[in-house]
């Protein structure tokens, strides 16, 4: 068990176990796992468990599920998950198509710049310049040529925090604005800190804008074919890779997520974690390439 987790509780019906103060891939997996090994088990009086970046929260009846032998149990997954000679999650690779630069997210930015670090250019231009790239462009072709794993999902109903899958010194990072904003539109494609986001909804927000995507990930009425099973797209866990697309792209897109018939490119994959840290660069290509083949 790790010497740095720490388990609490929240109130009479929450444990909340922080298993590292710092996010990582290694720290991730494990939350995750420990989540899908806890949902397995179908522990009686258990109601919710969510994972997080580095942590997860169990909700559950005391009046059914007693606190301390949910912790005994809890404690014993964790060791289970960490003693596990394989590290591996079967999940999906999913396209999400992102018109960087645009007009709407670009308005907005232009709204709010007495809110922001640099008053000059547009949150992509001062993404480049804190990564030390050249230009915007420089910035968007890294954003895109990675892979990234969902971490959670929160904040706002389906919007899902998204780690580049690279080692940590080549993360691209950014602050977020200096007051948040009031007003971010709908699925517009963020980053604050080291994480990606997409804004499931429109509202306020505080991370930089990088560009819209037509793709919905939130649809409570649960007409569309990704929204079959569940009003919310993504999962923890989920790889996203980002594709840039113009205009013209994007206005078909619309159009038909609109009309409810838009589909997301996805495959399953089976991601190993051991692999991705032997070799960070071979995992990246082979995850992907899966798409290409569509």
């Amino acid at each position: 068990m790790s010497t740095e987790s720490r388990y609490t509780w929240g109130g009479d019906e929450q444990l909340v176990v922080r298993l590292s103060e710092a996010m990582s891939l290694e720290v991730n997996f494990t939350a995750s796992a420990m989540s899908a090994e806890l949902d397995a088990r179908a522990i009686e009086g258990v109601s919710d468990v969510c994972p997080a970046n580095a942590s997860l929260l169990i909700r559950f009846d005391p009046d059914v599920c007693d606190p301390h032998q949910l912790e005994a149990t809890v404690r014993d997954v964790e060791r289970q998950v960490e003693n596990a000679t394989s590290r591996t999650l079967s999940t999906r690779i999913v396209e999400i198509p992102v018109w960087y630069d645009d007009p709407y997210t670009n308005e907005v930015a232009a709204r709010f710049r007495d809110s922001h670090q640099r008053p000059q250019g547009n949150d992509l231009d001062f993404a480049a310049e804190i990564n030390g790239l050249p230009d915007a462009a420089a910035f968007i072709e890294a954003h895109q040529e990675s892979p990234w794993l969902t971490s959670m999902v929160g904040f706002v109903a389906g919007l899902p925090f998204c780690y580049q899958m690279v080692p940590h010194e080549r993360q691209l990072q950014v602050p977020k604005y200096v007051k948040p904003r009031t007003d971010t539109p709908k699925q517009t494609v963020g980053h604050g800190g080291c994480f990606a986001c997409i804004y499931s909804v429109r509202g306020a927000g505080g991370y930089q804008m990088f560009g819209i995507t037509p793709a919905p990930i939130f649809e409570p009425a649960q007409t569309s074919p990704d929204f079959e099973e569940f009003m919310v797209f993504f999962r923890p866990g989920d790889i996203v890779k980002f594709r840039g697309i113009d205009e013209d792209e994007y206005r078909e897109s619309e159009s038909r997520a609109v009309a409810g018939d838009y589909r997301m490119r996805q495959r399953p994959v089976e991601f190993d974690l051991d692999a991705y840290l032997a070799d960070p660069d071979a995992t990246k290509a082979s995850l992907m390439g899966v798409l290409s083949d569509d």
